[in-house]
Formats: C-alpha cells, sequence, structure tokens
C-alpha cells in the first residue's frame, strides 16, 4: 500500500463513520454529548467543515471558503445551544460534503513525493501535525474520528443507538 492510499483509506474511513452518526440525529442537531454541555453534532459538522476548508487553503485550493465561520466554529470556540447562531445543519453538512470533494481531489492530482513536501503554512499550535502535506492530511481524518465520538455520545444522550462501523459500510 502506498502512502497515499492510506491516506485516502483513513480520510473516508473517518467520513463513512461521521456521516453514518451525523444521519442519526440530524433532526436533533444541537443535543449535548453530556449534562455539563460538550460539542453538539451541528458545532461539530461545522469544526469539520471549517478545517476542511482550512486543509483546502493549506493544499493550496484557494482561500478557505469557510473563513466567516471562524467565530461560530473555529478553534477554541464553545458551542451554545442557540440555534440563532448557526446556519441550518443541511447548509453545514453540504459545506462539509463539498470541500472534503475539493480535498478528496486535490489529494487525487498529488504524487507520493508530494506528501513529503512542506506545508506554505501551518495553524498556529499545531505545526508538527500539517508539516507536510502528507501529514496535514493525515491529522485531517484522525481530527475527525475524534469529533465522531463527540457525534455518538450525543446520540446517547438523545436515547439513540450509535451506529456500528462494520466492513460492509466501510
Amino acid at each position: 500500500m502506498y502512502t497515499k492510499d492510506a491516506i485516502l483509506f483513513a480520510l473516508n474511513l473517518a467520513d463513512q463513520a461521521v456521516m453514518r452518526s451525523l444521519e442519526n440525529i440530524e433532526d436533533a442537531p444541537l443535543t449535548f454529548p453530556t449534562g455539563n454541555g460538550g460539542c453538539h453534532p451541528l458545532w461539530v459538522i461545522g469544526h469539520l467543515a471549517f478545517v476542511e476548508g482550512l486543509t483546502h487553503e493549506l493544499l493550496g485550493g484557494g482561500a478557505n471558503p469557510c473563513a466567516e465561520w471562524a467565530g461560530m466554529f473555529g478553534q477554541d470556540t464553545v458551542p451554545t445551544e442557540d440555534a440563532a447562531q448557526y446556519p441550518p445543519m443541511h447548509e453545514v453538512r453540504a459545506k462539509y460534503v463539498q470541500l472534503r470533494r475539493s480535498n478528496l481531489k486535490l489529494l487525487e492530482a498529488m504524487s507520493e513525493a508530494d506528501l513529503d513536501k512542506a506545508t506554505p503554512w501551518q495553524p498556529q499550535g499545531l505545526e508538527t501535525h500539517f508539516a507536510t502535506y502528507g501529514k496535514a492530511l493525515l491529522t485531517v481524518a484522525l481530527h475527525e474520528t475524534m469529533h465522531r465520538g463527540q457525534i455518538t455520545d450525543a446520540l446517547r444522550a438523545a436515547g439513540r443507538a450509535a451506529p456500528v462501523l462494520t466492513a460492509a459500510s466501510a
């Protein structure tokens, strides 16, 4: 297996896990994962869309199409239960899907050697994670799987079962 194939596998597996979980709670997007708050599903998918936008920018795809969402979904933002503070779930999800597809196309155009190239810049505090194109893309996949746990906890808080990722769904 080549590095590019491993990165593509990780990105697709993470995406499938998040989207399958999200499907089961889209009708209750502001469900907090714990009684003490946390990151609700709308914030999670918005945050993932924002990060996909940063990745798009980092990989040379142009400016972050979600830059205006930094105050809602950027690093260190705090989710709120006020729906008026967010765009509608369907819009946020669509933006995430669009940007993931775009980033996969950017990956497709890269060679194995490109994955070892230094990125033009890195998010502050995450320089090592985003030092090369390959590390940046792997970090995005790992980051997404971490946030999937928050969606599955929100599902449980809503009294719903979290979907199991099986070989057939991967």
